[in-house]
């Protein structure tokens, strides 16, 4: 919690609310009920959307095949209701998911719940050992799960909206800093940095090699946060709870099994610590992906140690529930709050390659020794083939929700935390996260300062082909749509 901002927004509440009360007494601005007494109900579901074995796992340059489920994957849904509007928000435990399988399933909802697609907040988690939905690198996607998964996010949804029943609301958080590293760095000179495409203009590296002497200082910043969004019955009876960490996925599982990572170990594991199992209906717990394009878990200063599979990613998943579940007693109940939606479809540019990079990559693909893409010069000419095939502009889902006195952005890419930060600061609500990976994917969003550094998350290709201050359109998009959704811009 930010006591300054909180304080300012205090002073400004203050000032809206004897404006309201001459002006607009019937209008709902404060953490109190409307003159109507609405009721605040919330409901919650998990969808189970382990695919068969034998689909393409996505998350990597090489593509894999599934032959074993370490443990189930789930779209979690929450649906919200405070009297006159309604929003859904549904993760999903997938590395990455295109806009027109968000698209169709925000479709099926409205069709079948009447919650409107602007009021439905879809992201995936980012697990890497999920079904690939998304063409990435040499993963094609498993277009007969696809539509599955349309469904079962749209069933979830309406089996959260039959779970509504009335509720209370809190939002807050905690600080785990010791598991999220930025994993950008700078070395020292000399050291030869050279990227796919031959060129050796890059500053940083992503992922150097651990305790190496070459290294100098990370390139960016972490966001140690883990926001909170819980939810209970108004007995007392945990119904949901949302948590948004700022961390790539974990992995340490075998490359061709199937996981929901230590997003799916979180869900269990805080339901356990809040003694919430076997409730009826069951509790859900949802651990979501906050702004980790350039963060992973990985503590470069240190040389790593041999560990069992799965054992770094319950390590990560039990600690940010431990400070989860001890930011739970802190919480500040609420018997009715105010929603709001607000989304917006911004054009962006794409850095398409020129005629002479597609020429370079054709050439370098027409000399690789068989159908797999063995080095990261081929692997990115076969991307460079690709992208050179997407329009010049494309358009980018970006969307705000208001809950009470907290904004949530939702972004349909890889951000920074430079980004997430910014919005957390700016935002004119009390508190703020992102959602990454939401309602699209369009690839890493690096700040135009991050583009000038080179390195990975910036090398043109699927995962990454925004225009360079891409970023900065997005952040003043989702900030416009936050000031749409404040009480205090409402009332003027």
């Amino acid at each position: 919690m930010r006591f300054s901002k909180r304080f300012a927004v205090g002073v400004l509440l203050v000032g809206v609310l004897m404006a309201l009360a001459m002006a607009l007494p019937s209008a709902a601005v404060a953490q109190a009920p409307a003159p109507e007494n609405p009721v605040f109900r919330a409901g919650a579901a998990a969808s189970n959307i382990t695919p068969p074995l034998g689909v393409s796992l996505g998350g990597g340059m090489r593509d894999r095949t599934a032959t074993h489920v370490r443990d189930e994957l789930h779209a979690r849904c929450v649906v919200l209701d405070d009297g006159t509007a309604r929003i859904a928000l549904v993760l999903v435990d997938n590395c990455l998911i295109p806009r027109h399988v968000f698209d169709a399933a925000k479709k099926l909802i409205e069709e079948e719940t009447g919650i409107p697609a602007d009021h439905v907040l879809i992201a995936s988690t980012h697990s890497h050992s999920t079904p690939t939905a998304t063409g990435i690198f040499q993963s094609d996607p498993n277009t007969d799960y696809l539509p599955f998964l349309e469904q079962r996010i749209a069933d979830g949804v309406r089996r959260a909206l039959n779970n509504l029943e009335p509720a209370r609301i809190a939002w807050g958080s905690g600080e785990l800093p010791d598991e999220v590293f930025n994993r950008r760095w700078y070395l020292k000179p000399g050291v030869p940095l050279e990227d796919p495409f031959g060129g050796q203009d890059d500053k940083v590296k992503m992922n150097p090699p651990r305790a190496s002497e070459a290294l100098v200082e990370p390139a960016g910043p972490i966001d140690p946060e883990i926001s909170i969004l819980a939810l209970e019955s108004t007995d007392g009876r945990p119904i949901a709870l949302l948590a948004n960490y700022s961390l790539h996925y974990v992995g340490g599982v075998a490359g061709d099994h199937v996981s929901a990572d230590y997003y799916g170990i979180f869900a269990d594991r805080i339901q356990q610590l809040l003694g919430a199992d076997r409730l009826q209906p069951p509790f859900v717990g949802i651990m979501s992906n906050g702004t980790s394009g350039d963060i992973n878990n990985i503590n470069f200063r240190e040389p790593g140690t041999s560990q069992q599979p799965g054992e770094q990613m319950t390590h990560v998943a039990h600690a940010a529930a431990d400070v989860v579940h001890t930011a739970y007693s802190r919480l500040e109940w609420h018997d009715w709050v105010e929603l709001g939606a607000a989304a917006k479809d911004l054009e962006l540019g794409v850095r398409l390659p020129s005629a002479e990079d597609v020429a370079r990559a054709r050439d370098i693909v027409a000399a690789a020794k068989g159908p797999e893409m063995e080095s990261l010069a081929e692997i990115y000419a076969r991307e460079t083939i690709l992208l050179s095939e997407y329009p010049a502009k494309v358009t980018a889902p970006v969307q705000a929700l208001r809950i009470g006195g907290l904004s949530i952005a939702a972004i349909p890419c890889e951000v920074f935390a430079e980004t997430g930060l910014q919005l957390k600061a700016e935002s004119p609500f009390e508190d703020a996260f992102n959602i990454e990976l939401a309602n699209g994917y369009y690839g890493y969003l690096p700040t135009p300062r991050q583009h000038e550094l080179g390195g990975y998350e910036t090398w043109r290709a699927r995962s990454s082909y925004l225009e360079p201050n891409a970023s900065e359109i997005i952040t003043a998009a989702i900030l416009d749509l936050f000031q749409q959704l404040h009480p205090g811009e409402q009332s003027e």
